[in-house]
């Protein structure tokens, strides 16, 4: 910490914890959280109740945060956020410094979203549900038509919870958390079963499967769903997980803000990518060759799913981390060698490696799940994620998501429309 005494002449102005808190926008233990990082420094006055701090390094902390919250020169105008969350770089990517492709082969969903949340592992825990917001969710679920998409059926789960839970604008980092815990397998659980011969306990991948598919749940292959979840946990500042932060910094509460979340993911160039892929699979594996298969997607110019990733010049770690583990399932050969056909038969045209919505696809394809579970998927597991960025949020100053317009229609005044 950096004591200096005011020069002569030029006292030094000094404003307490609430004060600063204000100027900032943020809450009081964020103040003190600035001060453990070094961002800021705080004095003790001799017989005074509580810390103060320098009114210019305030101000100009303040002003460094707003210039980093709307982006920085040489940005190329892109929202630049700080996060302490994920990492991505080199075709790898980390989960609060650690590798997240050995988070995943070590430990438990579960596992990873605790370490996401708090910076601790809790090694076998679990996530359970309370029956009575469990129950709310479903009779929501059960409500919708009988074509309604995972998506959706999660989207109304989570709102459907949230009308349960009188707490839910409770924005304290251990309410948060708590509602985490459960939001979580309340929306697993809203799901309709696949299998009706289970029960909702155990880990979390166990618990989903028998909403995704009828085969009987083998260790392999709940093996790869456990690390499919971990490792889709969270990937930086996603297009759903902007939107999820947009809505934390507004102070929606944590259900509205994964209920944002859902809304953006469901579109095709992003959680419901893995869809795309499932069918192309299936058309692969229907034709006995991916040569007219791409030949036709080619001709509709449409982008062929499951390959390349803006993010990933190489390869994309997370399906090199899920392809090595398909292999160890018998029943995932034929899916495996139809995706490597899909490969080599692009690779002619345009050299691109296979992403995590291919890897998802073989998953899917050869459990006997519908095109949609991949969606499912990643849903569930990005969820984790959200609350995550949502807790970071809410240590920023209110509202700081919020650009400014570049107003391009004609000047005023024009007359009023006849």
């Amino acid at each position: 910490m950096r004591d200096q005494e005011p020069a002569p002449g030029h006292p030094e102005r000094r404003l307490t914890t609430k004060e600063t808190a204000e100027l900032l926008g943020v809450k009081p233990d964020t103040v003190y959280a600035y001060v453990s990082r070094g961002q800021l420094s705080s004095r003790r006055e001799p017989g005074g109740r509580g810390s103060t701090f320098d009114a210019k390094e305030v101000e100009a902390l303040a002003r460094r945060n707003r210039r980093e919250s709307s982006g920085s020169p040489g940005s190329g105008g892109e929202l630049s956020v700080r996060t302490r969350i994920t990492l991505i770089e080199k075709d790898r990517y980390y989960f609060r410094g650690v590798d997240a492709t050995e988070l995943a082969a070590r430990h438990s969903y579960e596992e990873i979203a605790e370490w996401l949340w708090t910076g601790e592992l809790r090694p076998g825990i679990t996530f359970t549900a309370p029956k009575a917001a469990v129950a709310v969710a479903r009779r929501a679920v059960d409500s919708l038509p009988e074509h309604t998409g995972p998506t959706d059926r999660l989207r109304v789960a989570a709102i459907a919870a949230a009308t349960a839970d009188p707490l839910r604008f409770d924005l304290s980092e251990d309410a948060v958390l708590g509602t985490a815990r459960i939001l979580i397998p309340t929306l697993v659980a809203a799901l309709p079963p696949v299998r009706r011969a289970h029960r909702d306990e155990g880990p979390l991948a166990r618990r989903l499967w028998a909403r995704l598919s009828g085969h009987p749940a083998d260790e392999a292959s709940l093996s790869v769903l456990d690390t499919a979840l971990g490792l889709l946990v969270d990937h930086d500042l996603a297009a759903s997980t902007l939107a999820v932060r947009v809505a934390a910094s507004a102070r929606a509460h944590p259900y509205a803000a994964v209920s944002s979340g859902l809304g953006v993911l469901e579109g095709p160039l992003h959680g419901a990518a893995s869809g795309l892929a499932h069918r192309l699979l299936l058309d692969v594996l229907d034709q006995g060759d991916a040569a007219p298969v791409i030949a036709d997607e080619l001709r509709a110019g449409r982008r062929i799913p499951g390959l390349g990733h803006r993010l990933y010049p190489g390869e994309d770690p997370r399906a090199r981390a899920l392809f090595a583990l398909l292999k160890e399932i018998p029943g995932a050969a034929p899916a495996l060698a139809a995706a490597r056909d899909i490969v080599a038969t692009t690779a002619r045209h345009t050299p691109l490696h296979a992403n995590v919505d291919l890897a998802l696809a073989v998953l899917t394809v050869s459990s006997g799940m519908p095109s949609t579970a991949g969606e499912t998927v990643f849903a569930v597991a990005r969820t984790a994620g959200w609350i995550a960025h949502a807790l970071e949020e809410y240590d920023e100053r209110p509202l700081r998501m919020r650009p400014s317009g570049h107003y391009v229609g004609p000047r005023p005044p024009q007359p009023l429309p006849e």
